[in-house]
C-alpha cells in the first residue's frame, strides 16, 4: 500500500513521518499486519541488519516504593505478592549480572525501586558498576534508579555507567491519570540530565493501559524529541494486586503494529521489546524481531520471562543473530554523534517499566479511551508469573 511504501522511504532517509501516517499504521487491520511487519522490517534491517542486542536486568532493590504508579507491582500500597528485599551488595549484583552475560547479554541494566536515589545510593550503585566492569571489561552498564538530582548523572558516568534509563511511559496529557506522586515533566528532566552528563539516554513507553492511538503517537513523538539512543517498548503485564490488574487491551497483532509505528518514527534507534512480550505477543514473538533490534534476556524485575535458552533459540530460528560485544549497536552516524532519535535535528534497560517494576506493568482504562481499532485481548493470567528466582533469592537466575 502507498502508506507503507512512503514510510519505508522516509525510514531509510531518517525522515520523520507525519502524525497522520503514524496513526494510520496503528489503524491498519489484522489482515494487513504481515505487510506492516515486512515494511518496517526493511527499515530495521537497513540500520541494524539481523543483529539482536541482548540486555539483562538485575533488580538491585525490590518493592516498597513510595510512588503510586498504577501499573507497578512495587508501588505504594501494592498487594502484589512479589519479592521484597533491600540493596544487593556489589558482589551479589555482579554475580547476578554474570549469569546474563554468560547467556549472551552485552548490556546489564541495574534497576532499583524508589522515587530516586540518595547520594548514598549513588555511591552504592557506583561501587556496583565498578565491580561489574572490573570483572567484565566489555560490558555495557545502564542504571535505572528513578528521578535524578543535580550532579548524580555525572557521578554515575564517572563510575563507569554507559547509559541511564527513565521511561516517559505514556503521553503528557494522560500522565497524571496513572501517577500522582511525580509529574511527566519530572521524567523528562531526568532523561535530559542523563543526556547532558554524557550518558546514553534510554527512554520508552508502556502500551496496554487503555490509551488511545493518539496517546501512543504522542509519547513516541515526544521520545523522538528527547533524543534517546534506545526506546524500550513495554506491554503492560496486568499483575494481581495492582490497580490495573484487570486491564487486558492488547492482541499480538496490536503489539506488532505498535512496534512498527515506533520503528517508523525512530528508524535508526535501538528499539527494544521489553516487559510483556511473552504475555501479549506470545507465539508471534519471532515476528517482532523484524521490528525491534533488542530484547531482554530471561526474567524481568518482578515477573518471569521465558527461558533464556528459548530466547536464543527463537532468535536463531527466526534467522537473526545475537549481537556480539565487539559490535556497535547504533548506526555509525548516531554512534559518532552521541545519539538522537531519527533525523529531526541532523531520548531500560528496561527500566522500571520492564515488567511491572517501577515503570511498566502499566494497565488500562486510565489513559484515555481505548482505540476503536483495538480488540480487547483475552486475559492470559496463566502467562503472568511472579519472579521467584535470581536476584534476591537463593535460586539460579533465568538467563
Amino acid at each position: 500500500m502507498d502508506l507503507l511504501n512512503t514510510l519505508v522511504d522516509k525510514g531509510l532517509r531518517r525522515e520523520l513521518p507525519t502524525r497522520e501516517e503514524a496513526l494510520a499504521v496503528l489503524a491498519t487491520s489484522d489482515d494487513d499486519v504481515l505487510d506492516v511487519v515486512a515494511a518496517a522490517g526493511k527499515v530495521r534491517r537497513h540500520w541494524f541488519g539481523r543483529r539482536v542486542k541482548l540486555n539483562y536486568l538485575v533488580n538491585l532493590k525490590s518493592g516498597l516504593c513510595p510512588e503510586d504508579c498504577s501499573y507497578c507491582s512495587q508501588r505504594l500500597g501494592s498487594k502484589a505478592d512479589i519479592l521484597k528485599y533491600t540493596w544487593l551488595k556489589p558482589d551479589e549484583a555482579s554475580a547476578a549480572a554474570a549469569a546474563g552475560l554468560a547467556g549472551g547479554a552485552k548490556r546489564v541494566c541495574l534497576v532499583a525501586s524508589g522515587r530516586g536515589p540518595t547520594d548514598r545510593d549513588v555511591d552504592r550503585v557506583s561501587e556496583t558498576i565498578r565491580t561489574i566492569k572490573e570483572r567484565n571489561e566489555d560490558v555495557e552498564v545502564c542504571a535505572c534508579l528513578g528521578l535524578l538530582s543535580d550532579g548524580q548523572a555525572e557521578r554515575l558516568r564517572e563510575a563507569g555507567a554507559d547509559a541511564y534509563n527513565h521511561n516517559l511511559n505514556t503521553s503528557e496529557g494522560t500522565y497524571a491519570d496513572i501517577t500522582t506522586t511525580h509529574t511527566y515533566a519530572d521524567r523528562v528532566d531526568t532523561v535530559q540530565k542523563a543526556h547532558a552528563a554524557g550518558l546514553s539516554a534510554c527512554s520508552g513507553l508502556i502500551a496496554g493501559m487503555g490509551e488511545s492511538d493518539e496517546d501512543l503517537v504522542d509519547v513516541v513523538f515526544s521520545l523522538r524529541e528527547l533524543d534517546p539512543d534506545s526506546v524500550p517498548v513495554n506491554f503492560l503485564i496486568p499483575m494481581e494486586g495492582t490497580p490495573l490488574a484487570k486491564e487486558w487491551h492488547l492482541t499480538p497483532q496490536r503489539c506488532l503494529r505498535i512496534l512498527a509505528m515506533v520503528r517508523f518514527v525512530c528508524p535508526d534507534v535501538e528499539v527494544r521489546i521489553a516487559g510483556g512480550r511473552e504475555v501479549h505477543l506470545r507465539t508471534l514473538q519471532p515476528l517482532a524481531l523484524h521490528l525491534a533490534n533488542s530484547i531482554f534476556l530471561g526474567d524481568y524485575l518482578t515477573s518471569e520471562g521465558q527461558a533464556g535458552k528459548a530466547d536464543l533459540e527463537m532468535i536463531a530460528d527466526a534467522g537473526f543473530e545475537v549481537e556480539g560485544a565487539d559490535q556497535v549497536t547504533l548506526p555509525e552516524h548516531r554512534a559518532a554523534s552521541g545519539g538522537g532519535c531519527g533525523s529531526h535535528g541532523e531520548a531500560g534497560c528496561g527500566s522500571h517499566a520492564a515488567d511491572g517494576g517501577c515503570g511498566s506493568h502499566a494497565g488500562g482504562g486510565v489513559c484515555g479511551t481505548a482505540a476503536t481499532a483495538t480488540v480487547a485481548g483475552e486475559p492470559r493470567t496463566d502467562l503472568v508469573a511472579v519472579r521467584r528466582r535470581g536476584a534476591g533469592t537463593d535460586l539460579a537466575p533465568n538467563a
